[in-house]
């Protein structure tokens, strides 16, 4: 039976599908309400609303309440480059991405003394429940949300100086190399792990996506000298609008 079910769901997905690529169902096009859609496919609504989840998720549809509601067929958007720079500093939020072309700005809340989840203490390296001075980040472009970013920093090792909130205080907004350095600390290195996520319905409505949509993750962690993690942070681009560009420099090869 649940074969049955999964088979009915994904069989109307793939129909509306090809209706939108071979164009039977423009851009625009109201799609028939889900009894219609249950009639015509000789399945069940809960079928059908299961068909047009998967549908809403890929970014093919798009729906719409109050007046004028329904689902329609929805317009490709334009996607845009996110340039990943070497220098986080000279981007809003310094989080080494900015939206090219476009007037940028960042909106941030820093709270101190936020118990570290299980995620972040491993990244970090200590113990779950241990405090961190956690900073939530948007940069806007044309006063859209286009990313998110958390980051989270060990309490013990900022507390107590002028750095301890990331965007506030004498160096506020400066980045993570150059704030640690004026503690003593110098951050060597950076890592950064992308992975793909679908957007929950909270991310979704702050970047103006349809919860589901794919999007990217960007796992950043700055290490001292030492290897010791000095600063974790989730980046969550919509994957829909955004290519996330890599310019990396290289050094001459010597001539031989």
């Amino acid at each position: 039976m649940a074969d049955r079910q999964e088979a009915g769901y994904l069989r109307v997905a793939q129909a509306i599908r090809d209706r939108i690529a071979d164009g039977t169902w423009p851009p625009g096009h109201k799609l028939p309400n889900r009894p219609g859609l249950a009639d015509e496919f000789g399945v069940g609504e809960n079928t059908v609303r299961q068909a047009l989840e998967i549908l809403l998720g890929e970014g093919l549809l798009e729906s719409f309440r109050g007046r004028g509601r329904g689902t329609f067929v929805r317009a490709p958007r334009e996607r845009h480059i996110l340039p990943r720079t070497a220098n986080p500093a000279a981007t809003p939020g310094r989080l080494g991405l900015a939206p090219a072309g476009f007037p940028t700005s960042l909106e941030a809340e820093s709270t101190a003394r936020v118990p570290a989840p299980a995620p972040v203490a491993a990244r970090l390296g200590i113990e779950v429940g241990e405090l961190c001075v956690r900073t939530d980040y948007e940069v806007l472009a044309d006063r859209r949300c286009v990313l998110t970013a958390t980051s989270w920093e060990p309490y013990a090792i900022t507390a107590g100086t002028p750095v301890v909130l990331p965007e506030g205080g004498p160096l506020a907004g400066r980045g993570v190399q150059e704030r640690m350095a004026t503690i003593g600390i110098t951050v060597a290195r950076v890592t950064e792990v992308p992975r793909p996520v679908l957007l929950d319905r909270e991310s979704a409505q702050l970047l103006g996506a349809t919860p589901g949509a794919q999007a990217v993750l960007i796992e950043r962690t700055h290490y001292d000298t030492d290897g010791r993690p000095v600063e974790t942070a989730d980046i969550v681009v919509p994957a829909e609008r955004w290519d996330i560009t890599y310019d990396i420099p290289l050094a001459p090869v010597p001539r031989t």
